[in-house]
């Protein structure tokens, strides 16, 4: 039996369209080659396999902007919090994560500053709602630098890859929940997202209501009502609804604001009476899972997003093997006994 020949330096010349002193200058650390052809001669080496390439931690450092909402927010508290994880665990890719807080309610401001880091960085990660004036900023960065989209995405901004869960089919097991938790009888049920502009709350506003008209026609959606992302709206929300219609027999919240919302339901009497479903396992809903102040957690795993950001832009930069493509996470459905 023939032995499969190595791959050797002069294969990853062909393959990155080089020449052979070249790749020997980028694989032995000897500098003088611009970015864009070591970047080339990296993805080759790691597509062939090339041992020594895979072991080399790359000289330049290469700069990626994260723009996601403030800690105030638990998702994206957890959001940062996995981009620190997974660049410490990658830290011989010669990557450096630097984070910017974004107002989801200004989407002028974003823009702006999608535009001042895709000027100063090497590659962007991006969550923020699709608004005409974000979209356009996002596409004039993509055509010059990587561009991944988190969690949300941003559609016809010509970024790379995106990130994230899918929503609808999230909305629709919340949904599935909903009908199951308040059968037979049914009832109202009021829906309370962060941003219309947040395309992942579009999806699970959809999903949500296609599941209830399909499976559960006595429970319908009474309001659809935005918070603006501020925390303790969720909770006003909730009272002035459950005040307005004493027929509101379910809460589903995708957005910050549950201990709020709890309070409120607890103030007016309604808790054990209104079902009451999530997002995101954070440590201050998986206590109030626990108490049976929540009947479900729809959690997407903003760790593992974050993650696989990281990943999906290094395999974009050539300093991972595989395709930089779009990746669809799974979320996971927790309830008092599982939390």
């Amino acid at each position: 039996m023939v032995e499969a020949r190595k791959p050797s330096m002069t294969d990853v010349a062909h393959e990155a369209g080089v020449s052979l002193s070249t790749v020997d200058r980028v694989l032995n650390g000897r500098g003088g080659v611009t970015p864009e052809k070591a970047t080339r001669i990296y993805s080759a080496a790691r597509r062939l396999k090339l041992d020594r390439s895979l072991a080399h931690r790359p000289s330049r450092v290469l700069r990626v902007a994260v723009l996601i909402q403030p800690p105030a927010n638990p998702f994206h508290a957890a959001l940062r919090q996995g981009i620190d994880v997974a660049s410490r665990l990658h830290a011989d890719l010669s990557l450096q994560f630097l984070v910017h807080h974004v107002d989801p309610n200004n989407p002028a401001r974003i823009a702006a500053q999608i535009r001042a880091q895709a000027a100063s960085c090497d590659g962007l990660i991006v969550t923020s709602p699709d608004h005409p004036l974000v979209t356009a900023a996002l596409r004039e960065g993509s055509a010059r630098i990587p561009v991944v989209t988190l969690s949300d995405d941003v559609a016809d901004s010509g970024r790379a890859a995106h990130v994230g869960p899918d929503d609808v089919r999230a909305g629709r097991t919340a949904g599935d929940l909903m009908g199951r938790l308040l059968r037979p009888q049914g009832g109202h049920v009021v829906m309370i997202i962060g941003l219309a502009g947040l395309r992942g709350h579009r999806e699970r506003e959809a999903g949500f209501r296609s599941v209830l008209a399909q499976f559960y026609p006595e429970t319908t959606i009474s309001e659809v009502i935005e918070s603006r992302e501020e925390q303790d709206r969720a909770g006003l929300i909730a009272h002035r609804a459950l005040v307005a219609d004493p027929g509101v027999r379910g809460i589903y919240l995708c957005t910050t604001g549950a201990q709020e919302l709890v309070r409120s339901l607890q103030r007016l009497g309604q808790h054990g009476r209104v079902a009451l479903i999530v997002h995101e396992l954070t440590d201050s809903r998986r206590a109030l899972l626990r108490q049976r102040a929540v009947d479900a957690v729809i959690d997407q795993n903003p760790a593992l997003e974050a993650q696989v950001a990281v990943e999906t832009i290094a395999r974009l930069f050539g300093r991972m093997e595989g395709d930089p493509c779009s990746t669809v996470t799974d979320i996971r459905i927790y309830m008092p006994e599982n939390a």
